[in-house]
């Protein structure tokens, strides 16, 4: 059997990783597996690189007016009116299944979607966000529209089109979808109630992740011995779904608790602290330096407001880290209330504070370990895709 995994990037952004993980796995699983991507970032040879970005510029310069010209809108919504072929490509051809993850930003148009799912090929879409079922967003939010004749980010009936347009290529061509959480896998059955559509886990390299000494770890980054250590990482930091000011808003209460910050991801030095909390800054880093910080952690906080099944919870727990969170999308799937983690109110600092000083005061890592292997193991997750594959 022959695989073929679409995404727009081989490692930015957590659908792409868990693409990349996926393709891994299959491949130690016995199955021929290939990632195509737009935005290659290594020399793997499985993993086969297609077109170029201008297709990306040329949707935003589309967006832009239909945004009002508004730079805080421009990247929450993608129209896919433009994108790459990949139907010509060899690698398409040879694949018995096509496998899509994260194709927007100029990777896939609906037209190239329709292509794909037209050409009699075996096709399965992991949802790692909303848009394949939405018009033009990638998480709905707080916004209640069912068919985006409404759309908060763009103006005029182009949502609306978009979303009949995607529901009349699935009602004809019957994709099977699979949510990565079950959280998203329900919006999606209610989004899309005559579909196909499954709930499998992302996988989490074990051989990458897993616990090792915390102090041996805080040694080799340099990280205070004699503190109580809080992660806190996000592609780009100060991205406000990400949530970091209900994350400062919490450490106010907590100067007083020996506690010191690490901030990994973009603009990591800019978020304004606290008086009494002090932080390291790593800024963006490769995936084989995260098991040391998450190992030589104590707790790691995501207080994202929009999410479907962060990577990186899973990864801390495979390292035997526990994790506060907010009860939002899959996160209290992930997170055992009070068994190998603290999922707090949404929204609520106070209670995401009470969940930081929990968690410190309890040992929760072999519980956070155990759910993480039970949950993400590769085998199991490629095993589950395999059976998909076969049906």
């Amino acid at each position: 059997m022959n695989v073929l995994l679409v995404s727009t990037s081989e490692c930015s952004g957590g659908g792409a990783i868990a693409a990349r993980r996926l393709m891994e796995a299959l491949n130690k699983n016995g199955v021929k597996a290939k990632l195509m991507v737009r935005d290659k970032q290594s020399d793997a040879v499985t993993v086969c690189q297609v077109g170029n970005k201008i297709p990306k510029f040329l949707e935003r310069l589309s967006i832009l007016p239909r945004c009002g010209f508004r730079r805080s809108r421009l990247w929450q919504a993608d129209i896919a009116n433009v994108g790459i072929d990949i139907t010509h490509t060899r690698e398409f051809q040879e694949a018995d299944v096509i496998h899509l993850h994260w194709v927007c930003q100029g990777m896939l148009s609906l037209y190239g979607i329709n292509k794909i799912l037209s050409s009699g090929k075996h096709v399965i879409w992991t949802l790692h966000d909303e848009w394949p079922y939405l018009g033009v967003c990638h998480y709905r939010g707080e916004c209640s529209e069912t068919e985006c004749r409404h759309c908060p980010i763009l103006c005029g009936s182009l949502p609306y089109n978009i979303c009949a347009r995607k529901r009349e290529m699935y009602h004809k061509w019957h994709p099977i979808f699979v949510g990565c959480s079950q959280w998203i896998t329900n919006q999606a059955k209610q989004a899309l109630p005559s579909e196909h559509i499954e709930h499998i886990n992302n996988c989490i390299p074990s051989a990458l992740f897993h616990p090792i000494d915390m102090q041996q770890a805080r040694q080799s980054l340099s990280l205070p011995q004699d503190k109580r250590l809080l992660l806190f990482c996000s592609q780009k930091v100060n991205d406000e779904r990400k949530g970091i000011t209900y994350l400062t808003e919490a450490l106010k209460t907590l100067s007083n608790d020996n506690i010191h910050l690490v901030i990994v991801g973009k603009n990591a030095e800019r978020i304004p602290l606290p008086e009494g909390i002090h932080a390291t800054c790593f800024g963006s880093v490769n995936e084989r330096l995260m098991p040391q910080l998450y190992n030589a952690a104590d707790t790691f906080i995501t207080p994202s407001l929009q999410d479907n099944l962060p990577n990186t919870i899973a990864e801390a727990m495979s390292c035997g880290t526990p994790c506060v969170g907010f009860n939002v999308g899959g996160i209290p799937e992930m997170i055992n209330h009070l068994e190998n983690g603290y999922v707090a109110h949404y929204q609520d600092a106070a209670d995401l504070a009470a969940g930081i000083r929990f968690v410190l005061s309890h040992d929760l890592r072999s519980a956070a370990h155990c759910k993480a292997a039970d949950a993400y193991g590769e085998t199991h997750v490629a095993q589950q895709y395999i059976k998909l594959y076969q049906a």
